[in-house]
């Protein structure tokens, strides 16, 4: 069993570190840089930065915030957030990126994500699913999750794989913020039929969410945003419960 990882998201809007529920009512959470500084330094496997306002004005704000966080990070940092051609992934790897999520732009244009997997390598490249149930299916949600785009998600990440995604961020929209775990139906469909990595994201309040996601869910990661912005638990917290519970993780 490869170890799970534990992932902080840090939201970043207009320099700040932001959090909702239900990816609305934002409030700020602190500067990304200390944040992310003091993740890594806390045991965190991976950052991962996403640029939810994501306008032009703000690319460069988010460029510099990424540079600033690799001199003082030494753990993989994911970074997303209006990435709409080639340039935009080279300029953040650049920058210290280790990997590039892609969202919206994927779904505009699929083909970004055979392009950028084929030029940088699959292992950089992870596509972010923002997914919300609608009577009995999950359907994809595209610009911040403010826009149905009618595709059934368990079929787009199947052309995903396709494509060339390396990995799957998947963001259930009706848990998101809500402290109340994983959506485990849904983390569950898709880890099967997934053969890339799935890392799991919205709904995590308790300790045992982290467990429910690895064995009910079957992710590969869990990424988590609030609990750890506000103190709530620890990421030593939640290794120290995974490994009583014989999980195997990252130390």
């Amino acid at each position: 069993m490869v170890k799970v990882r534990i992932i902080p998201c840090l939201d970043v809007k207009d320099g700040r570190v932001v959090k909702g529920i239900n990816f609305l009512d934002l409030v700020d959470a602190g500067d990304p840089v200390e944040q992310a500084k003091h993740y890594s330094e806390n045991g965190a496997d991976e950052i991962c930065f996403l640029d939810i306002s994501a306008s032009l004005e703000n690319r460069d704000t988010m460029i510099n915030v990424v540079r600033k966080t690799a001199e003082e990070v030494f753990i993989p940092l994911t970074v997303g957030g209006g990435i709409s051609s080639l340039d935009n992934i080279k300029s953040l790897l650049k920058a210290g990126a280790d990997k590039i999520s892609i969202n919206s732009s994927a779904i505009n244009n699929p083909n970004i994500i055979k392009k950028s997997s084929e030029y940088f390598g699959n292992q950089c490249i992870v596509v972010a699913v923002d997914a919300k149930k609608n009577k009995n299916d999950w359907f994809v949600y595209s610009h911040g999750g403010t826009i149905n785009t009618g595709l059934f998600a368990l079929d787009w990440i199947e052309k995903l794989q396709k494509l060339g995604a390396g990995e799957i961020l998947l963001t259930s929209m009706d848990k998101d913020g809500t402290k109340s775990g994983f959506d485990l139906d849904l983390l569950a469909k898709v880890s099967k039929i997934s053969k890339i990595p799935v890392i799991a994201s919205g709904g995590v309040g308790k300790l045992h969410h982290f467990y429910d996601g690895v064995v009910k869910g079957k992710a590969d990661a869990l990424l988590a945003a609030s609990v750890f912005h506000f103190n709530e638990i620890s990421i030593k917290e939640v290794k120290d419960y995974l490994i009583k519970k014989d999980i195997k993780i990252r130390i």
